[in-house]
């Protein structure tokens, strides 16, 4: 379908932008932290706390959403999105509450270290890290014990997949599902191998020829993009991995990557949920989720989270 005509609206408004300029992180983190929707008209929660979680890598703050008052909850980490370079607990509030509300999940947002600054591992490690310390501190946090899920959006997305990965892999904990919001899965962007690097490439927010320039601030150094903790699209293996719901937008380069990632996984096995929002761009939680057409994203949210899997 044509995109959302509100979302056109918002688009055709945009300047040109000159393919040349640099990116400066520093400069562009403070138009891209902003959030959309005001304090007061965010949805309520029971309860938000932020605290600093000390790990062994570095001192991460971290906020927490109660739903309600209970005896005990479920656990969803939440990473959020901004291209590894950006994003913050402030510019994800308004996605994280309506999640919280609509699961009864607690749920844990991780403020993780920055590039390029702080370049892969730094992010990986620091949502590894803070989740393997709600899993040990289960009894402070009223963790219901065995429900243990991870999020994100875009750059978080590929560090839910990328720490469902590790999870596995190194037995530390056991995470029960993730879930994926148009996420970037492989940082390879060399060459444009999927359709939607093409058709969807320019004039959609996230312009295709940007994305390395993003990445690169991600992978300072030498790090090899055919590593499944920088790209999981490239892991091989995926069995034994957590139940996903993957959701992507009709106008995002990152489309077909999410796509394809959802397949791979129902190939091996893993029971997999998707959605594709039509109409819609990259980006759009929390953006555009005020439309009739895609508020409906949290409510599925909630239903993937609570369903009973055999």
């Amino acid at each position: 379908m044509p995109v959302h005509p509100e979302i056109k609206k918002v688009l055709d408004s945009i300047p040109q932008s000159d393919a040349k300029q640099k990116i400066i992180p520093e400069e562009a983190r403070e138009s891209m932290n902003a959030p959309t929707v005001p304090p007061e008209k965010r949805v309520q929660v029971h309860g938000v706390d932020d605290i600093t979680v000390s790990t062994s890598e570095a001192d991460i703050p971290v906020r927490i959403y109660t739903p309600k008052e209970k005896d005990s909850y479920p656990i969803l980490m939440y990473f959020h999105g901004g291209a590894f370079f950006s994003g913050n607990l402030e510019s994800h509030d308004e996605v994280v509450r309506p999640i919280c509300m609509e699961s009864g999940y607690k749920v844990i947002s991780v403020d993780y270290r920055l590039a390029p600054e702080h370049p892969f591992p730094a992010a990986l490690e620091d949502c590894y890290n803070v989740t393997k310390w709600a899993a040990e501190h289960g009894d402070e946090l009223k963790w219901d014990g065995k429900n243990l899920a991870v999020a994100g959006d875009s750059a978080g997305g590929n560090l839910a997949a990328a720490l469902s990965l590790m999870a596995r892999d190194k037995k530390e904990f056991t995470l029960t599902k993730q879930v994926l919001y148009y996420p970037s899965l492989d940082l390879d962007v060399s060459e444009f191998r999927y359709p939607s690097l093409v058709e969807n490439g320019k004039g959609y927010f996230v312009e295709s020829d940007q994305l390395a320039e993003f990445n690169f601030f991600y992978l300072l150094g030498d790090v090899d993009t055919d590593n499944p903790l920088v790209s999981p699209i490239r892991e091989k293996d995926l069995k034994n991995l957590p139940s996903a719901f993957v959701v992507t937008a009709e106008y995002d380069p990152m489309r077909d990557e999410g796509e394809l990632f959802a397949e791979n996984l129902k190939e091996s096995g893993v029971h997999v949920k998707t959605k594709r929002y039509e109409g819609v761009t990259h980006g759009f939680l929390g953006k555009f989720t005020h439309l009739d057409e895609y508020r409906n994203i949290y409510q599925r949210t909630g239903a993937f989270l609570n369903e009973k899997l055999d």
